[in-house]
């Protein structure tokens, strides 16, 4: 995968007017929104219209072991990457537009038509005790039953999923700046909106910047077309 296409796309994106989108009738088949404003069809990582690629991850907390395909005509889904010993606010606000859509699902009573689907990366510190610290610390309800923590084997069976299904390039590195790190993880901000067909709607590079109420509305639009 050409991590540099994918930096071009983050680089090249903006968040509201060039990832909110509007139902039409010349979208992709299988979609619901009609094409973003801005065409990500030569980034590394996957975008509007094409398939969500497929992966089997356990949820340490629920038990279940999670692919995307089990959820095709069940649910759409967001799914995100993170860590949760991320030093600089990049993951919480990743974190953050899931949870914010979480709770507008519950409010709106689409919850289960719904899931939230957020890999870990550093499956060494991010055990079960840890993700459900986490998502206290950071507002997930866990049961609602459609949010799932998603943790590999290893991390480098993570990396390898993130680089081959995602052209994600995820490296371990020391980390020097911040006292009470071992390590720490240069990375992506990447959100996929993904319908109920298993396409996907919605891509964000920024993610972590992109307005959550975008993100809310377009997953809304989706999740109750």
């Amino acid at each position: 995968m050409d991590r540099r296409t994918y930096l071009q796309s983050v680089a090249t994106t903006g968040t509201v007017a060039l990832t909110a989108g509007c139902l039409g009738n010349d979208g992709a088949e299988g979609t619901v929104l009609g094409p973003p404003d801005r065409d990500l069809s030569d980034a590394a990582h996957p975008s509007y219209g094409d398939e969500m690629p497929d992966f089997s991850v356990p949820d340490p907390i629920t038990g279940e072991t999670v692919s995307p395909s089990a959820l095709e005509g069940d649910r759409s889904f967001l799914w995100t990457s993170f860590y949760t010993n991320c030093p600089d606010g990049v993951c919480p606000a990743l974190i953050l537009r899931l949870r914010r859509a979480q709770e507008v699902a519950a409010e709106k009573g689409y919850g289960d038509d719904a899931a939230f689907l957020a890999m870990t990366f550093d499956p060494e510190r991010d055990t079960a005790d840890v993700l459900r610290t986490y998502a206290d610390q950071q507002g997930v309800d866990l049961d609602a039953g459609n949010w799932h923590f998603l943790r590999p084997e290893s991390y480098e069976a993570g990396k390898e999923l993130l680089d081959e299904k995602f052209g994600l390039v995820i490296e371990k590195v020391p980390a020097n700046s911040y006292e009470n790190l071992e390590y720490q993880f240069p990375h992506y901000g990447l959100i996929l909106l993904v319908n109920d067909r298993g396409i996907v709607e919605r891509a964000y590079p920024n993610g972590a910047s992109v307005d959550i109420e975008t993100v809310e509305r377009d997953f809304e639009t989706v999740v109750t077309a």
